[in-house]
């Protein structure tokens, strides 16, 4: 009795504020279950109900009840407002979606902050509420009991509209057989209009009713959007019970869980997210491919056309083509390999004086009569850029030289991103966990005395390296929007462990004061921005050379064949997992490098450089540059970092604003990319710019390789 004596309070705020992310959390689950909306912008709907009932509430009945109903209708008109966003992207996965969204939030924050200010608003409840009970002996406010009958009666309501109405039948039937919901007579876009309206409502709802607890101010959708998260993935998405006791025990673990073991309290939730996400996919039957079934063009009848027209146009007697299509059953081009056509993919004509792919007659001709012309051709974009990166000390000023030697390092962090959702066909939202192993092995080792630069980016490397190992199990056997949920958790838990690990990362004040990193053995410490800039240059080059060496080699061939006929692998023989594991640990070791890189750029390190913006910003550089393009990662990076530290500049304090609008025309202006553009190679990695992102639908299998297995 005296333990529960001494924890009843925290108990029952526990009730109180799970109960709060139930009613976020079920708006979320309705708006992924049923409308198929992956919301990365619902905390951003909670914080419209919280500051608009912040903002009427006035201490009397008159003002809650106004601030309710114009809380809930502002979120629930900014819910509709987001069906229409979605609704171009509904044959582009869920990838898309959580861009777009987490674009959509970062406006919505800033114009938010602009509206009411950044400081946390006061709320004034009525007279009647802002008084205390007794509660078992103990004094309790009356607020949040009365909080807690409203989101137990909004739960019943809930599941007797879902189970027993006649909207409710629609709005699980547009969930499961639209095309039957509109032989029906009922139109699927209204109802998902309708859905999506009613998630935001909710959200906006509990903003209203939750500011007293969890009080409007910057942060605060962050904090909500997280936790719902993890209420719907422990809840699921069919029952608004599940949902509401995972969000109890949530907030249980967020209150109670703090009081009896604080120690442990900050990993539980994300640790017990990755845990059932792990668990659904290994019971689950292994992924055929990596996105979501469906029709889609064949890639093999496509592939027959294109290759019987270049054979129409090729001199008979042509060497290779009898051998090609003896040995394959169809004509194929020369040099094609296994994998190739794996994926639907041939290999470039190594002709003299023949254009590669995508490029048409851009290229030009004198080119193709050099030694080796087909390889000039496919280096030219690297060596424009690396020209361009060269010159850049001598045109900039010593702080631009500086923000671009940290585009340099978010840069490898996108290109470990390229590896692992371009070709490997697993879209991350926790690449920056190695990127954080990788920095603060860099600043634990220059604070040691182990200051010189390759001794740093070869143990930080392989750090980074030993983490994707150990995380990869639970990642690799995981497809589409499990995948970005898994890593979502790791990346969190990893935010989790740098937060509470004080003695090795700082905590929340981070690191600084470290000696300078040498360059070499016998050097002076780099201070000078030009220093630091040529020095992470160089690292940067040698790193994605050796990257596209790897995806040009028949182990990137192979990895690529993983992603577009998985099945067929699989019943050909080859260990598919073995190969997802080794690049998720390549794709480690490289965020490493880049989280070293940063270190030694920047002179410190917070947790807000290896934090869930990060990652959100290396995946949208790959979105930006073209999933399977390494140079147009690169790019991507260059156009973030310019966007968030100098145009921002000349608008203070419109930083968010500026990248959620570059974030909402990536996902509507580049579906493919810079290098869909121009339709070409991909940036020069040798893959078609247009191969399926993924979470797009997946092209149908190709027909059997005869030989069983995939060539290198």
């Amino acid at each position: 009795m005296d333990l529960l004596d001494a924890h009843l309070i925290p108990a029952v705020d526990g009730v109180a504020f799970g109960l709060l992310l139930f009613v976020v959390a079920a708006g979320l689950s309705l708006a992924f279950g049923t409308a198929g909306v992956l919301n990365l912008s619902h905390g951003t709907l909670y914080a419209i109900g919280a500051y608009t009932g912040a903002e009427l509430s006035d201490g009397t009945w008159g003002g809650l009840a106004l601030g309710l109903a114009a809380g809930t209708a502002a979120a629930c008109v900014a819910g509709a407002g987001l069906s229409a966003a979605t609704a171009p992207l509904a044959r582009r996965g869920h990838l898309a979606q959580a861009l777009l969204t987490f674009g959509l939030a970062l406006i919505g924050g800033d114009l938010l902050i602009q509206l009411f200010g950044a400081d946390e608003l006061p709320v004034r409840v009525p007279e009647a509420l802002d008084s205390s009970v007794m509660l078992l002996g103990h004094r309790y406010p009356a607020y949040r009991l009365c909080f807690i009958v409203m989101a137990v009666l909004l739960a019943a309501f809930g599941t007797w509209v879902l189970t027993r109405t006649r909207m409710g039948a629609a709005v699980r039937a547009a969930a499961d057989d639209p095309q039957m919901l509109a032989a029906t007579g009922h139109n699927p876009r209204a109802v998902h209009t309708g859905v999506l309206a009613a998630a935001g409502a909710l959200a906006g709802a509990a903003g209203v009713l939750g500011a007293p607890i969890i009080g409007p101010g910057p942060g605060t959708s962050e904090n909500v959007l997280m936790l719902s998260l993890v209420v719907v993935v422990l809840g699921g998405l069919r029952s608004l019970w599940a949902t509401f006791f995972a969000a109890v025990a949530v907030g249980e673990v967020q209150t109670l869980g703090v009081s009896l073991v604080p120690d442990l309290a900050p990993y539980l939730l994300f640790a017990a997210m990755a845990a059932v996400l792990v668990l659904r996919s290994r019971f689950a039957e292994p992924a055929t491919a990596h996105g979501p079934a469906g029709p889609a063009p064949d890639p093999v009848a496509r592939l027959r056309g294109h290759l019987a027209g270049r054979l129409r146009r090729r001199p008979r007697g042509t060497p290779g083509t009898a051998e090609a299509a003896e040995a394959s059953g169809t004509a194929e081009a020369p040099g094609t390999s296994g994998a190739d056509r794996a994926t639907g993919a041939t290999g470039a004509d190594d002709r003299p004086g023949a254009a590669p792919r995508g490029y048409g007659n851009r290229v030009p001709k004198w080119i193709g009569r050099l030694p080796g012309g087909t390889a000039w051709r496919q280096a030219a974009p690297l060596l424009v850029l690396l020209v361009v990166l060269i010159s850049l000390p001598a045109l900039l000023d010593a702080y631009s030289i500086s923000l671009a030697g940290s585009a340099l390092a978010l840069g490898l962090l996108a290109v470990s991103v390229t590896i692992l959702t371009g070709y490997a066909g697993l879209p991350t939202l926790g690449q920056t966990a190695p990127f954080a192993v990788g920095a603060y092995a860099t600043a634990n080792l220059a604070d040691a005395g182990w200051t010189v630069g390759p001794v740093q980016i070869v143990l930080s490397a392989l750090a980074a390296a030993v983490f994707s190992a150990v995380v990869g199990p639970a990642v690799i056997r995981a497809r589409g929007t499990t995948v970005l949920m898994i890593t979502l958790a790791i990346g969190e838990l990893t935010g989790a462990v740098v937060n509470q690990l004080k003695s090795v990362t700082g905590g929340a004040d981070g690191l600084v004061g470290f000696p300078a990193t040498r360059a070499l053995w016998g050097g002076e410490g780099m201070l000078e921005e030009s220093e630091l800039y040529n020095y992470a240059l160089v690292v940067a080059v040698v790193a994605v050379s050796l990257t596209l060496l790897v995806l040009r080699s028949p182990a990137g061939k192979l990895l690529t064949g993983t992603r577009g006929a998985e099945a067929r692998m699989r019943a050909s023989g080859h260990p598919v997992g073995r190969y997802l594991l080794v690049a998720h640990i390549c794709a480690g070791a490289l965020a490493g490098v880049g989280g070293s890189l940063m270190v030694t750029v920047q002179q410190y390190l917070s947790p807000a450089d290896v934090g869930f913006e990060i990652a959100a910003f290396a995946l949208l550089a790959v979105v930006i540059g073209g999933t399977t393009s390494v140079i147009g990662a690169l790019l991507g990076a260059g156009l973030i970092v310019a966007t968030r530290d100098w145009v921002a500049g000349s608008w203070p304090g419109h930083g968010p604003l500026l990248l959620g609008v570059l974030f909402v025309a990536t996902v509507y202006v580049l579906p493919r990319g810079l290098a869909g553009l121009r339709g070409g190679s991909g940036g020069g990695n040798g893959r078609s710019s247009d191969a399926p992102v993924p979470g797009d639908r997946p092209p149908s299998a190709p027909a059997p390789n005869p030989a069983g297995k995939v060539s290198p």
